[in-house]
């Protein structure tokens, strides 16, 4: 076993999750990701921690909701909206991990909206008791993968740990600098150019709300592995917002997004190609029309464009709004954000022609940070 797998279990199990001896931890492993399973499935026995596995696949997945599409009747096909036995499961779980890395980065491409819709809905309450978890998502190297990233596998094995075995402590330290600015505004607008003239300018209300450091930890309320992001929750959204990030919404190649929003709902939408997914995302409920979160990316260890959210939302010099839920930990006590069964990531690389702004200074201009070398306010 490569050493850097079992560096990556030790950092999930200890820095990410914080497992501790005698927690209940449900662990789901993705049909090509078992070497990490294995090593994390150690990491747990040596610190007493109690584990439930769980097989993550994505082909089983799509098996099972064609199967439904094949038995629905006139209305589509129906889901149990209270799955008692996984609902259980995450009830009784102190900490979940997902590992990803399937064998087909796009095996439910098959499967309709419509069930795909249908089945999100239905799984909101599972979802819920997932999320009231110490719960940390991460992917192993995969061949899968590194295709969908354009990659050789070797190459993209360098890719993945060089951003996963960062020192996040040093990363927290200069991420706090960012969650500083968002804590203390009130007013957040993203401008951005192409031709020398604005393709995005929106602006959104943080006021009140409250910046995760995401530093890939439970500690920090974060809960990806790799991470490298501060994120809050806006809201009273203004303005256009272009996406010019490739990404894949269920299963489906997206790119050159375009919302328009009109007192915080998108009234107005377009993509270059994939905007039948684009409308079935935000066609899911009304809280798919408004912002879940902001997000700045700023893990300089993701040097390049992957098409996996995970990687991708984290890279430095790029900014991530979220249409859909809003996290909690973004919110003052007792206060509801927007809800949501989908929260979808669109990402716009700011490396030129952009500035970020909160309450009318510069905070970013160009990808470069105003307490970093080379800022130009």
């Amino acid at each position: 076993m490569d050493e850097r797998v079992r560096e990556h279990a030790e950092l999930l199990v200890d820095w990410s999750a914080r497992v501790e001896p005698g927690d209940d931890v449900v662990v789901s492993v993705a049909e090509d990701a078992h070497e990490l399973g294995v090593a994390v499935a150690e990491a747990l026995g040596e610190r007493g921690a109690t584990v439930t596995p769980l097989y993550g696949s994505a082909e089983l997945s799509r098996a099972y909701l064609k199967g439904a599409e094949a038995a629905d009747g006139e209305d589509g096909p129906e889901f149990d909206d209270d799955p008692a036995v996984d609902r259980a499961i995450f009830d009784a779980a102190d900490v979940y991990l997902r590992i990803g890395g399937g064998r087909n980065t796009t095996a439910t491409a098959d499967v309709s909206s419509e069930t795909r819709q249908a089945y999100a809905k239905a799984r909101q309450a599972v979802r819920e008791a997932r999320m009231d978890t110490d719960w940390v998502s991460t992917v192993h190297p995969t061949r899968s993968l590194a295709q969908q990233a354009g990659m050789a596998y070797e190459e993209y094995r360098e890719f993945v740990y060089d951003a996963v075995l960062r020192d996040w402590e040093a990363l927290a330290d200069e991420m706090a600098r960012m969650k500083t600015v968002l804590d203390e505004g009130d007013e957040v607008r993203i401008v951005t150019e192409r031709d020398g003239a604005p393709d995005t300018d929106v602006r959104m209300s943080i006021a009140g709300r409250t910046a995760v450091n995401s530093a890939a930890s439970v500690a920090y309320d974060s809960h990806n592995l790799p991470s490298g992001e501060v994120f809050t929750a806006p809201y009273d959204t203004e303005g256009t917002a272009f996406f010019d990030v490739p990404m894949t919404i269920d299963a489906t190649r997206v790119r050159d997004v375009r919302l328009v929003f009109e007192g915080g709902e998108v009234v107005d939408f377009a993509a270059g190609a994939g905007e039948d997914a684009l409308a079935s995302v935000l066609d899911t409920d009304p809280g798919a029309r408004r912002l879940g979160e902001l997000g700045i990316g700023m893990n300089r260890g993701i040097d390049r464009f992957t098409d996996s959210i995970l990687f991708d939302e984290k890279m430095g010099d790029t900014v991530h709004l979220a249409v859909g839920r809003a996290y909690d930990a973004c919110l003052p006590d007792g206060e509801s954000g927007n809800d949501s069964a989908v929260h979808v990531d669109m990402i716009t690389d700011v490396q030129r022609d952009s500035r970020l702004e909160v309450d009318g200074e510069v905070v970013q201009r160009n990808g470069v940070f105003r307490w970093e070398e080379g800022f130009e306010a």
